[in-house]
């Protein structure tokens, strides 16, 4: 396994400093291929048992948009290097449900970042994750602490 060492450092990055990813549609059979391994419940297997939920409708899992989410930061313009790694999540919550035909986007925003403490280098990265959908209707929010190597462990 390789790691990738283009991409951008901790000292690349800013707070304020705003990133944009490509889109992603969901489909009934994403969603539903999604819910019956990880969150196997009526309203996300199921659209006659659906219509009868709080959802009014085939809705995906949260988990299932956290993970698009995730996909989408990765390709993001981002671009870290040594990927994408999380140590943590602050918030996450999902105002509104995805449904079958939605297609995602994730507007991003660097928060705070520190250097860590026990490891020099790294720096730990807050970001502010907004995942829309077509309508630009906001379907999930978090604030992710990202780990992201620095160019130089020695520097304060």
């Amino acid at each position: 396994m390789t790691t990738t060492t283009t991409g951008r450092y901790y000292e690349d990055l800013q707070v304020g400093q705003r990133f944009r990813t490509p889109t992603f549609e969901m489909t009934s059979q994403a969603i539903k291929e999604f819910a019956a391994q990880f969150d196997p419940q009526p309203f996300h297997l199921d659209e006659v048992a659906a219509q009868s939920s709080i959802f009014k409708g085939l809705a995906a899992s949260g988990w299932h948009t956290a993970a698009v989410v995730m996909k989408l930061l990765v390709e993001s313009d981002l671009n870290l290097v040594g990927g994408t790694i999380g140590g943590g999540v602050g918030e996450l919550r999902w105002p509104r449900a995805v449904r079958p035909g939605d297609v995602l986007r994730v507007e991003g925003e660097i928060l705070e970042m520190r250097r860590s403490r026990t490891r020099p280098e790294l720096g730990i990265v807050t970001v502010r994750l907004t995942a829309l959908n077509q309508a630009d209707e906001v379907v999930q929010i978090s604030t992710p602490a990202l780990m992201v190597p620095t160019r130089n462990p020695n520097a304060t």
